[in-house]
């Protein structure tokens, strides 16, 4: 139920009821059905390369794997938030997952005779890419749906830490285990995975295609959706920074390793330890990530915000202040915590401001600018690393991402409020 005036999400009523009672049966079914896709999801982008080194030793030809898996996003992300805002949004789920789980189970069935090779890797991984961003844009656009609009923090936070653990703690490590008792096992077991997620969405239950007036092609729909993005000041504020933060951190990542591993690195871990700090950052987001409804209640959605900027800052910049993996690491936590906050709440807030019916291309063109700056980054990183050494990539990003606090000007809280209150919230 919409709340006029500035959102409360501390209302009486709404604190008096359990959290699953709150957020519904139906809210439960599709988070699991988010927790068990994106499992697979974390076994398939790990395991596929796992595998590809069997077929290669030619490092472009492995890394080609991973092109494969995020080439859909740059084209086909618009698209997809296109077709989303067209059909029905848990049918486009459940076909998405299925042709995944059809990909991957056809693929451990080639293995299993030995009639793969490093192409059918190719085509399965750009396949369940484009799928991805057809499931990815889908989940997004459903959760208004779903659950009140008040309430989409805490549905986001939960959502956003079942993915998180999935994807990046379970998977990896399940991956591993699953390739080393075969090929074709690593394949068959996300296939499975996929077909209980698409299990779990039958039993969603309900129709979520939105209401159209008229009839247009999908270039009219696309630009229509731009054009919104476009128009929306603070969407499009959060748009630019989220894709600043992005580049930057993708430029950090892309060298840390050399910077990190090896005994004449500046920090000297060795690779499970390297894991390990790396893990530090993934545990900091998923405890965020379900402590980001009451942190937006203490601290306020703008300065959580700018909170959040520091934070990223200072996970890209540390390590050109320190070397000490203690200090990285506990850098890396707590800036997780806080870095997890802008997700939920630019994600629900983008959720409530954006009808319902441009909801899909909404997000799909956000996340075209937030994405589409993650192979810029890396490329910038490598570049920069080359002329000026890795601590001065460190350095330079961190400088770049408080910049981004210039963007807070825009994102204010009566900023926040005034675009509820033109949605009607």
């Amino acid at each position: 139920m919409a709340i006029k005036g500035p959102l409360r999400t501390t209302d009486s009523v709404v604190m008096a009821t359990p959290a699953a009672e709150r957020l519904g049966a139906r809210y439960w079914r599709l988070w699991s059905a988010s927790a068990v896709s994106n499992l697979a999801d974390g076994i398939v982008k790990i395991g596929l390369p796992l595998v590809a080194i069997g077929y290669t030793n030619s490092p472009a030809l492995v890394a080609g794997v991973a092109l494969a898996f995020s080439l859909p996003w740059l084209l086909f992300a618009l698209p997809a938030g296109a077709l989303v805002d067209r059909l029905d949004r848990r049918r486009v789920m459940l076909g998405a997952n299925t042709v995944r789980a059809i990909l991957a189970g056809a693929l451990a069935l080639a293995i299993a005779l030995d009639i793969s090779s490093i192409w059918l890797l190719y085509v399965v991984a750009f396949g369940a890419g484009v799928a991805e961003t057809l499931y990815d844009t889908s989940a997004q656009s459903i959760l208004p749906q779903l659950v009140p609009r008040e309430l989409l923090p805490r549905a986001n936070g939960r959502l956003n830490a079942a993915e998180r653990t999935a994807n990046q703690f379970i998977g990896p490590p399940l991956a591993g285990f699953l390739v080393a008792g075969g090929t074709a096992v690593a394949l068959a077991g996300p296939a499975g995975l996929w077909a209980v997620a698409v299990g779990a969405l039958f039993v969603v239950g309900g129709r979520f295609r939105v209401e159209r007036k008229g009839s247009a092609s999908l270039r009219a729909d696309i630009a229509e959706g731009l054009r919104f993005l476009w128009r929306h000041r603070l969407l499009r504020t959060l748009a630019v920074m989220v894709g600043g933060s992005n580049f930057a951190t993708s430029a950090v990542f892309g060298v840390l390793v050399l910077y990190a591993v090896g005994p004449g690195s500046a920090i000297g871990l060795s690779a499970p330890g390297y894991g390990l700090l790396l893990t530090a950052l993934s545990a900091g987001i998923v405890l965020g990530s379900l402590l980001a409804a009451r942190i937006e209640r203490w601290f306020g959605r703008a300065r959580a915000l700018g909170v959040s900027v520091v934070a990223c800052a200072g996970i890209v910049g540390v390590p050109a202040l320190s070397t000490n993996p203690f200090a990285v690491g506990a850098v890396f936590f707590v800036g997780g915590i806080l870095l997890s906050i802008w997700d939920v709440i630019t994600v629900s807030l983008r959720q409530r401001v954006t009808p319902d019916h441009l909801l899909g291309r909404v997000n799909s063109g956000y996340r075209l600018v937030a994405w589409g700056s993650l192979p810029l980054g890396a490329a910038a990183g490598g570049l920069l690393a080359e002329l000026f050494g890795l601590r001065a990539v460190f350095a330079i990003m961190g400088v770049l991402t408080l910049t981004l606090l210039l963007g807070m000007l825009r994102v204010t809280d009566a900023a926040i409020h005034a675009a509820e209150r033109d949605a009607g919230i």
